[in-house]
């Protein structure tokens, strides 16, 4: 789908409520796990803060990626959100090896004081409605904008955090079983490291300029090849500047009537018109060129 920026002012608008609700029940969590001595509560509050810190970085992205183009940065500053989602994935690591480690710690050595499970279950309650709520507002974001996809990502895991850490209370309220806590904190590292994983692995293939995943290189060819005058088409390139911003390229080979009887712009404009609606690919460029050109490949080109 091609990169909207109105869709940038509505995933700006919900960033801005989802980050005062999560940093309200932050609040509550820290105060929370102090007063009960809950590493789970306190952990998914780390968790919380580090989420916190990727979604005021994914609303400064927004705002910095819906700057106009310039003839400095002529794409603009559509990939400032492919940065601020790669930020995000390391911060999710990195929170999830503190948290691993910190659990291993609280199973080796028990915190012999107890945890108070009623508590911990009222304000991992409140964390999971909120999640929830903040979750609902930022699904439709995800689907267009990988930064968008990161902040949704990171919300899912302060909800699992949430549910993790309200079944460890009700565990120790009903069985006194405290190493639940810690349990809860290790599965907690262990919901966040494949959610980092995913993330990161979406920013390679855009900074790499992979092919935008679902995209059928050998399927465009064939679409291009149909055209009326066209012999065949080499030197494709398909990538993405961001999520949702296609870029094509190629060298079409075509017949020489196609320039004796002036269909050049005719032909571009069936090409450009055929990528963006079959393909989603907007912002197309192609290079026609007679059969009796020679053509040199490189390695590189598809």
């Amino acid at each position: 789908m091609a990169h909207d920026h109105s869709h940038g002012t509505t995933n700006r608008k919900r960033l801005i409520v989802v980050i005062v609700l999560v940093s309200a029940t932050l609040v509550a969590e820290v105060v929370g796990g102090i007063f009960t001595g809950s590493l789970a509560l306190l952990a998914d509050a780390g968790h919380m803060f580090s989420d916190l810190t990727g979604l005021i970085i994914a609303l400064i992205a927004i705002g910095i990626a819906a700057r106009p183009a310039t003839d400095r940065h002529t794409w603009g500053f559509q990939r400032t959100e492919v940065l601020a989602a790669l930020l995000n994935g390391l911060i999710l690591t990195v929170v999830a090896v503190t948290v691993a480690l910190e659990g291993i710690q609280r199973l080796i050595e028990p915190d012999p004081g107890q945890v108070d499970g009623l508590p911990v279950l009222l304000v991992a309650l409140v964390g999971l409605v909120v999640n929830a709520i903040s979750l609902a507002l930022l699904r439709d974001g995800a689907q267009r904008s990988i930064n968008m996809k990161g902040a949704y990502l990171e919300v899912f895991g302060d909800l699992l955090g949430s549910v993790l850490v309200a079944g460890a209370a009700i565990v120790i309220m009903t069985t006194g079983f405290v190493e639940a806590d810690a349990i809860a904190s290790l599965l907690i590292a262990a919901g966040i490291l494949p959610r980092a994983g995913i993330l990161l692995r979406d920013v390679w293939r855009v900074l790499n300029e992979s092919t935008p995943v679902g995209t059928d290189v050998e399927l465009i060819r064939d679409h291009v090849r149909a055209a009326p005058g066209v012999i065949d088409v080499h030197d494709v390139h398909v990538w993405s500047i961001t999520s949702g911003a296609s870029v094509f390229s190629a060298h079409v080979i075509v017949t020489q009537e196609v320039f004796a009887q002036g269909r050049v712009a005719g032909l571009l404009d069936e090409l450009g018109s055929c990528l963006a609606e079959h393909f989603d690919v907007e912002h197309s460029t192609f290079q026609l060129e007679p059969a009796t050109r020679t053509v040199s490949e490189d390695t590189t080109h598809a």
